[in-house]
């Protein structure tokens, strides 16, 4: 069977499905999750992909992630990625029901011709939880979960269609100011002010954003500025995020901030302790591969689907996600997709409309190209040594 054929094949089987693929979604849209909580959204994903009739692994290596599986060893491995986290407040502002939607919508598009390739192929889709906060996908990484995989897909919706968006590394700075308690309208140079420490730690780093490179990001918060306004604070907290293009611009951007950091403890005589989190809260940059990313667009084209290559290479610099760490093991790409909105994402709007089924058309759609992209991959198997060398450019050039 041709190419184009498995492709026309592998969206009819989505379409076939789409009703109840809308119910998936709607099931997760109204019952919004907490990361690591996750737990109505992985009973409802796990028991749908067993009736279409994966191999399914639940509670794998966490608790809410899940592992579907059908085809057989030998050939490639194809992975497509399911998030299904809420945010606090909001629900389903980042559409991650309709990310969820999309994932199992791929995976029954390619097991409907999986027997029909001339080669061995193994599909897993994979049910990631704690995208949002926490990092799900890295503490499936450190148990080896990807080893075997040769490339991963997903789809993210937003407000218009970017092939190659840019998130960028991201990682956590904890301060904490230590000074002497004292009354602040008697004897006050018995004191020693963490709150004034804090401050002046703040306005730094609002003074080194004029010196920022461009799409470099320092942003945070005061966690804890004393106790009560008639005792000058004797400790202070603050927590920041950075974030830059890759992780060695990352690692120069940490350096300034320290500067800022180390500074305001020295202008007030306070003592300081910071640290950055290196752990699963750390998200690296996102890696999108040239030639995985080239089939998808021309097959998202063919579905009318037209990106924005020029917001691609420019505008679309933003956001951190884990599976920018995905990629950073295994080849693999994660466009953005257009709802009918101009709602940001992350807002009570967004929210709205990802439980649409005016939107519905939007995620079929993006199931339907990566799908086709999967295809053209498996049936001209030359493409992944191409895949590979790109990808160790990539991470050579990081």
């Amino acid at each position: 069977m041709s190419a184009d054929n498995l492709k026309a094949k592998s969206s009819a089987a989505i379409q076939n499905c789409a009703s109840d693929l809308y119910d998936l979604s709607q099931e997760i849209w109204k019952n919004p999750e907490l990361a690591f909580k996750e737990h109505r959204a992985h009973q409802v994903l796990t028991d749908f992909l067993e009736k279409q009739g994966f191999r399914v692994d639940r509670h794998y290596k966490l608790d809410t992630a899940f592992r579907a599986v059908c085809g057989e060893e030998g050939g490639l491995h194809v992975c497509v990625i399911c998030e299904y986290d809420a945010l606090p407040g909001i629900g389903h502002g980042c559409g991650h029901n309709l990310i969820a939607e999309v994932g199992v919508a791929t995976g029954i598009a390619i097991k409907e011709v999986i027997q029909d390739f001339q080669q061995p192929v193994k599909l897993t889709v994979m049910g990631t939880p704690a995208e949002e906060a926490g990092g799900g996908k890295n503490f499936l990484i450190q148990d080896g979960c990807f080893k075997d995989v040769d490339f991963a897909m997903m789809a993210h919706p937003f407000t218009y269609n970017i092939s190659r968006w840019r998130c960028l590394a991201i990682i956590t700075l904890e301060v904490t100011y230590k000074g002497e308690a004292s009354h602040p309208a008697y004897q006050t140079w018995q004191g020693t002010n963490a709150l004034d420490a804090a401050v002046l730690c703040y306005s730094n780093i609002s003074v080194l954003r004029q010196q920022m490179r461009p799409h470099h990001q320092v942003h945070g918060i005061i966690e804890n500025g004393g106790t009560h306004p008639d005792i000058i604070p004797s400790e202070t907290t603050l927590r920041f995020y950075l974030r830059a293009h890759t992780e060695t611009e990352l690692k120069n951007l940490e350096k300034s901030v320290v500067g800022c950091v180390e500074s305001a403890a020295i202008a007030t005589g306070c003592q300081v302790e910071y640290s950055f989190k290196r752990d699963a809260s750390k998200y690296s940059n996102l890696i999108q591969n040239n030639t995985l990313a080239t089939l998808y667009e021309r097959n998202a084209e063919v579905l009318g689907v037209t990106n924005c290559p020029d917001k691609s290479v420019t505008g679309a610099v933003s956001g951190s996600t884990d599976m920018g760490n995905v990629t950073h093991v295994v080849p693999g790409i994660h466009p953005m997709f257009a709802l009918p909105t101009d709602a940001s994402i992350h807002s009570r709007n967004f929210t709205l409309q990802a439980g649409t089924l005016e939107s519905q058309p939007y995620a079929l759609n993006q199931a339907k190209a990566l799908a086709m992209t999967a295809i053209d991959v498996i049936c001209q198997p030359q493409l992944m040594d191409t895949i590979r060398v790109e990808f160790q450019q990539d991470l050579a050039n990081d």
